[in-house]
């Protein structure tokens, strides 16, 4: 299954969010509890972790970009083989959990 990474609504009142970091390239599977992102907001840092497995197929932004909240970020699957669809087809949202600090 084909899943989607969108901006998390991690504080409120926060409309954008900009990409710190990817610690990871496309082909990384990233296991429940693995860091896969780190974002920032004017006053926050938040860490992007995985809440199930996959494995990273594509990133849809890069580190430095500023992005709404919502708007997709990378597609993940549950296997590196599966084909992938266009980015706005896919519908189901990757499970993931995040730390503001």
């Amino acid at each position: 299954m084909i899943y989607q990474l969108s901006v998390p609504a991690a504080v409120p009142g926060v409309e954008e969010i900009r990409i710190l970091e990817w610690q990871g390239e496309p082909g990384t599977a990233f296991a429940s509890g693995d860091l896969i992102v780190e974002l920032e907001t004017h006053k926050a840092v938040v860490e992007v972790r995985a809440g199930q497995a996959g494995v990273l197929r594509t990133l849809l932004a890069d580190a430095g970009d500023w992005l709404a909240v919502g708007l997709p970020l990378a597609l993940f699957s549950d296997d590196a083989d599966e084909a992938l669809p266009d980015p706005a087809l896919a519908s189901d949202e990757l499970v993931v959990e995040f730390d503001v600090t």
